[in-house]
């Protein structure tokens, strides 16, 4: 019967950044730019390896993957963000925030997993390039998104019901302008051992193992580097790793900070968790777009064809 009692609120309120409640209307700004550059950068780079057939291979359909997750992501945060911080609307339907928190924490998943099979394509094309085109083949491509989007909505279907069987009676505000599940269930007033627990299982058993088995393919990379006799070739080899190097620092390095102060900097001010939230959120996407346009020649080759050909 215990189950059929528990309360939750209609709603929950969000919060902009503790401390700048007055300046919010002018934070809209640049949050608006940021959503329309990470937005239009990787429709941009869909675009370009739908069109040209260059970059028919694959490390572009794992890119485009990657912007596919990066615009899901911005796109599950743009209409709590822009309500906030534009028109100060602060309220957000309990169900409907158990929504966006499984889309958020899943898009995020399914990054780690992307940029894991990214790496396994930079192993693949570095240390057995001749079998390159036989390892990745379409199929195998197609089978690792599959798999990548599976494993995230399977391992986080749990959570929106693990929440929901605990009582909200503290307050319905929450700390971000969006919701997580580490802020929510702050909230509770019951025991949340058991989120706690199955939090930290699915932060070491995905983008925990996800982390370490990208650092194991760039030591075997490295290794294979040593090998090459020609300074010349050895820095080619590398520069074809750098964009996915960089791509991995954006992605785990705010998100190893997020997970550091949630769960050992409780006293903590409340601007840094909301700051190392806002970064791990809204700098990948911006930024994803941008290094692989800008690391890689054949992307940025493609793209200034496709604009070319659109004046024309």
């Amino acid at each position: 019967m215990a189950l059929y009692n528990i309360t939750h609120p209609a709603f929950f309120l969000l919060t902009g950044i503790p401390g700048l409640e007055s300046a919010q209307l002018w934070l809209a700004g640049p949050l608006c730019v940021m959503y329309a550059v990470a937005l239009g950068g990787n429709s941009v780079i869909l675009q370009a390896v739908r069109v040209e057939p260059s970059l028919h291979q694959p490390m572009c359909y794992f890119l485009s993957m990657l912007s596919l997750s990066d615009m899901a992501m911005s796109v599950a945060t743009l209409p709590t963000v822009l309500r906030t911080f534009c028109l100060s609307a602060r309220t957000i339907d309990f169900h409907a925030c158990l929504i966006q928190m499984f889309l958020i924490h899943s898009f995020s998943m399914m990054e780690s997993g992307i940029l894991l099979a990214m790496s396994f394509d930079r192993y693949v094309a570095i240390c057995d390039p001749l079998r390159y085109a036989t390892v990745l083949t379409n199929e195998v491509i197609a089978r690792m998104g599959l798999a990548v989007t599976a494993r995230s909505f399977i391992i986080l279907f749990p959570l929106p019901f693990l929440f929901k069987r605990l009582p909200i009676c503290r307050s319905n505000v929450l700390s971000h302008s969006y919701c997580l599940h580490p802020d929510m269930m702050k909230l509770a007033c019951a025991d949340i051992t058991i989120n706690s627990i199955y939090g930290f299982f699915v932060l070491i058993s995905t983008f925990g193992m996800d982390l370490l088995f990208i650092f194991l393919s760039y030591v075997l990379i490295l290794r294979s580097f040593m090998a090459i006799a020609s300074r010349e070739e050895r820095l080619k080899a590398l520069n074809t790793c750098v964009s996915h190097i960089l791509a991995v620092l954006a992605f785990y390095v705010p998100m190893i900070g997020v997970s550091t102060v949630h769960r050992f900097g409780k006293h903590a001010p409340r601007y840094i968790h909301v700051l190392l939230s806002n970064i791990y959120l809204f700098v990948p996407p911006l930024l994803n777009p941008l290094i692989y346009s800008a690391k890689t020649k054949e992307i940025r080759q493609a793209i200034v064809r496709m604009f070319h050909r659109i004046k024309m």
